[in-house]
């Protein structure tokens, strides 16, 4: 009896063991499978962010919407899936902020943000565009001229929205010597409400010049961020967790007064030079101009 009920729990033993071993595989693969999708998900899906400003320049209500950075990649969001949102937002007027490729893009690559500014203007949306330091082609200027986006270097136009007077200026700087003054190339109208579109922030001189409203891109958000720490690196300085270390101000992502008017700072749709974003989804923004 002994030796027939040890032979009987034998294999019962055996299996148990069998399975345990197998549990810390599937552990792994699921926590493999959960930092993909995290991954995918920071890197490869779109959000709207929707923000506003109040000024007494504005008699009627309208809306703008905001891109930037999409440094085109042959795996990146789709223009399908921007042109979906742009129109859910029905804007009254898109503002591109440049770096929509990268210097080293094929140009198949290259007629994606083409593709994308053509259908928006094809649509009927007024498209303002500024270069940034990569998107700098003469071919793919002249095709967003061909399909009639203003392509505002060092241009100044002034323009009614929705009953608006809107002075919208645009530069298309890479770097910024210390004597850089916009009040040499701009004369505000101060009757109108000001926006000035620039894809590198330069909060110093911006502020200085004091448009009511100031857009920019470049800083890709930080691109990996911590929350309530902000970005983990900023790459203009090489400095880790720059909010916590540095004495002044970051810009890096989102809304920063001055005297007179506030710059904006988008994170852009693309992930590059490589796809590290994290709490930092890439973004359009939905930006609502409205009587103060």
């Amino acid at each position: 009896m002994a030796s027939s009920y040890g032979y009987r729990n034998h294999p019962a033993k055996k299996t148990h063991r069998t399975a345990r071993k197998k549990h810390p595989v599937l552990r792994r693969c699921l926590v493999l499978a959960a930092a993909f999708f995290l991954w995918w998900y920071s890197n490869y899906t779109l959000k709207t962010t929707y923000t506003s400003l109040d000024s007494d320049k504005i008699t009627e209500p309208f809306r703008a919407v905001i891109l930037s950075d999409q440094h085109a990649t042959e795996n990146g969001i789709s223009n399908d899936v921007i042109l979906a949102r742009i129109d859910r937002a029905e804007p009254d007027v898109i503002f591109v902020l440049g770096d929509m490729y990268s210097r080293n893009s094929t140009w198949e690559e290259i007629k994606k943000p083409i593709g994308l500014m053509s259908d928006l203007t094809a649509k009927g949306y007024p498209v303002y565009f500024v270069s940034g330091d990569h998107d700098t082609g003469s071919d793919y200027l002249i095709a967003l001229r061909s399909a009639k986006i203003r392509v505002m270097s060092y241009l100044s136009d002034t323009v009614d929205i929705k009953g608006n007077k809107v002075q919208i200026m645009g530069i298309n700087n890479v770097n910024y010597s210390p004597t850089f003054d916009l009040s040499t190339a701009f004369v505000r109208d101060d009757k109108a409400f000001s926006i000035l579109l620039a894809h590198i922030p330069n909060y110093k001189a911006f502020s200085s010049f004091g448009a009511d409203l100031t857009l920019c891109g470049d800083t890709h958000g930080g691109m990996t961020r911590l929350p309530f720490v902000g970005p983990v690196l900023d790459t203009k300085e090489m400095m880790l967790l720059p909010k916590l270390r540095s004495e002044g101000e970051i810009y890096d992502k989102g809304w920063f007064d001055y005297e007179g008017g506030s710059m904006f700072i988008t994170s852009g749709i693309g992930a590059a030079p490589l796809p590290v974003r994290f709490w930092n989804r890439p973004e359009i923004v939905v930006m609502d101009l409205r009587p103060l």
